[in-house]
């Protein structure tokens, strides 16, 4: 595949920019280390001392070294039990931050008519945070199951099915797309772990944000160094 390099930062390969945002109906978004700075599960982990224990299951999941990504998360899920609502509460307003650019390209997406997804294998105690602060117009994700104030160490099944992990993220963006009436190619899709891929392959323009090796490998346009609104530079308003 051909590679055009406008700088090490921001890579595009498989065809000549600049696109027009306006030719895309919808962007879905991963959230950890994505749309937002930290991993919420490893930083849940650390209120039960538990955080290098879980962020080596996490980065390997995320480099794609780890086939069954629904086991890898109910592992760590289950490192989490006892953590209260409390800590988690202080990892939302003490950690959690929008990364660079994001709220920039939400808005530009937003101008030109697009929706916004968030899809995630993370937990809707933090999902539903992201989507108030960004206006964002659909999302999937896990539900901790809770219990007296603090985690069981299990999730809750929902009416879609168990976990929401690459199959799951591909299957919402597809069933997004048929929703608003247009094709998966008049969707972009953004990344960073190998659970993006499918969702990202799925997808006409596929984005790889700060991303594993094996994800920059495969995105159309890498960003590498800055804020989620390169993109704009890439596709233009």
């Amino acid at each position: 595949m051909d590679t055009n390099a406008w700088d090490p930062g921001l890579v595009i390969q498989g065809f000549t920019p600049p696109l027009s945002l306006a030719s895309f109906r919808l962007i879905a978004f991963d959230m950890d280390s994505t749309l937002i700075n930290i991993e919420c599960v490893d930083e849940i982990a650390d209120a039960a001392g538990r955080k290098a224990e879980v962020a080596a299951i996490t980065e390997a999941a995320m480099r794609g070294e780890i086939a069954d990504y629904k086991e890898s998360l109910r592992k760590r899920v289950a490192l989490l039990k006892g953590v209260t609502v409390a800590h988690m509460q202080q990892v939302l307003t003490e950690r959690l931050r929008l990364n660079p650019g994001a709220a920039d390209l939400v808005k530009a997406c937003k101008a030109v008519g697009m929706k916004v997804l968030l899809v995630s294998g993370g937990f809707t105690y933090f999902t539903d945070h992201v989507r108030d602060l960004l206006g964002i117009d659909w999302t999937r994700s896990n539900v901790l199951e809770i219990e007296g104030g603090a985690l069981t160490g299990r999730m809750v099944d929902q009416a879609w099915g168990d976990i929401c992990d690459g199959e799951e993220k591909r299957r919402m963006l597809l069933q997004t797309c048929a929703q608003m009436g247009i094709s998966p190619q008049q969707a972009i899709a953004m990344g960073d772990g190998a659970n993006d891929l499918p969702m990202m392959g799925a997808a006409g323009l596929s984005v790889a944000y700060h991303a594993k090796p094996k994800v920059r490998e495969q995105a159309m346009v890498a960003i590498n160094e800055g804020g989620l609104d390169r993109l704009l530079e890439v596709v233009r308003p």
